[in-house]
């Protein structure tokens, strides 16, 4: 696997991590592409849980380079408050790379993030916070800061009161709240500078290198298809692309050199925050697999939103992604129950939808169209063999993988790292 992609086929909180964490044994090289702190993932080894929003899981291998690429946006503090963690658990951040062109979370961004979104009120779109968002609106109405900015002050000041002069008139005369000084900022993120400096590189030149020279990369997005700007379930999505064309993009290298994309889908689906969500179940089943699924977000902690698996969803990240493989994550949670649903359709009254609709209010209004299979009622956490999971297992891998038209190449029965079953 010289180039691969590993994203996110639903709502986000896959399991990414794990999956990620798989790929990265054989990996030189694990980039983060897109995306902030609004996305994290927990890797499990024994008794060891490293939660993380920004550093690449390959971290946890010694021979592993963690990239942070220029389709991120950075929270200095953030960053090395988790290069810190990792090297109090005995890991190596030395080896992080960053992106000189990644843009900067300033406090203006988390600022106007959380006065914007409480604003918003009863049309809260869900956000996280954390800056995200306003961050790059900033780097598409180029006004952004750079990483590399932090290392010319003169510039840095600069561009920082070009910024307030507009932010400190928005705050107090449309939202009601203080505006921010300058020198503060400044003499914060300065600070910075220094223990970034040796971090920061070209990280489009450093992977074209490692690629030319037959080195294994390995792409990581954050949160997942159904967020994505321009793919997602719209305005409810995150600020950047975590599909397979935002690998390319944000990390600065060509289309060409990439050999795979899996796409990470649960056995089932959730989502945090607002949105549409044909699947989602408001009784003791949805309950129950958010308990027995630790449906809890990485970063905020929020309760997910549970349902059965939509194939509609995940065909369609099959298309715009290009999958070759699905990673299916978390069949171990449906063992619980006696029979398990698919979404294979959308009704929206003498119409079915099999593909995912164009039109977004369908996805509010529409009924899933469900195929109902028999379950396993077995534990399955102790299978390491694909033909040793109950056949009804089987059958229903099967049926995910024959209508979705994408291969089933992996699957989770477990949160260890040993918790895994190849297919075929």
């Amino acid at each position: 696997m010289p180039a691969t992609i590993v994203l996110g086929a639903q709502w986000g909180d896959e399991g990414k991590g794990r999956v990620v964490d798989y790929f990265a044994a054989g990996a030189d090289y694990v980039v983060r592409y897109q995306g902030g702190n609004n996305a994290g993932h927990t890797i499990i080894v024994g008794d060891q849980h490293l939660a993380l929003s920004l550093i690449p899981s390959g971290i946890h291998y010694p021979d592993c380079i963690p990239v942070i690429a220029s389709g991120t946006v950075i929270d200095p503090k953030v960053l090395i408050d988790e290069m810190d963690k990792v090297a109090s658990q005995g890991l190596d951040p030395s080896r992080v790379r960053l992106s000189a062109n990644a843009h900067l979370i300033m406090p203006y961004h988390r600022k106007l993030d959380a006065v914007m979104e409480r604003y918003l009120g009863r049309n809260q779109i869900g956000t996280t916070k954390r800056g995200i968002g306003p961050a790059y609106t900033d780097k598409y109405a180029r006004s952004g800061i750079r990483v590399q900015d932090l290392f010319d002050p003169k510039i840095f000041r600069e561009k920082v009161e070009v910024a307030l002069e507009e932010k400190n008139k928005l705050l107090p005369r449309v939202y009601n709240t203080l505006p921010i000084d300058v020198e503060e900022i400044v003499e914060e993120y300065l600070e910075y500078a220094g223990r970034l400096r040796p971090h920061v590189t070209d990280t489009s030149l450093l992977l074209w290198k490692a690629i030319r020279d037959g080195e294994t990369v390995l792409f990581e997005g954050a949160q997942g298809t159904l967020l994505d700007i321009d793919h997602g379930t719209y305005p409810f999505v995150t600020s950047s692309n975590p599909t397979a064309g935002g690998a390319v993009v944000g990390s600065g290298i060509g289309p060409r050199d990439i050999d795979q994309v899996v796409g990470v889908a649960k056995a089932y689906i959730s989502r945090v925050g607002t949105g549409p969500f044909p699947t989602e179940l408001h009784d003791a089943d949805g309950d129950r697999m958010i308990e027995l699924g630790g449906e809890y977000g990485t970063v905020t902690g929020r309760r997910r939103r549970c349902g059965w698996l939509d194939l509609v969803a995940l065909r369609y990240a099959a298309r715009v992604n290009g999958l070759s493989h699905i990673f299916m994550t978390k069949l171990d949670i449906l063992s619980a129950f006696e029979t398990v649903k698919v979404a294979v359709g959308y009704r929206e009254g003498d119409t079915l939808h099999e593909e995912f609709p164009a039109q977004q209010s369908v996805l509010y209004h529409c009924t899933p169209e469900y195929v109902e299979l028999p379950g396993w009622g077995t534990d399955i956490t102790g299978v390491r063999e694909y033909a040793d999971l109950p056949a009804n297992a089987r059958a229903y891998i099967e049926f995910v993988a024959d209508t979705v038209g994408v291969p089933v190449g992996w699957v989770s029965v477990g949160p260890e790292r040993s918790q895994l079953v190849e297919v075929g």
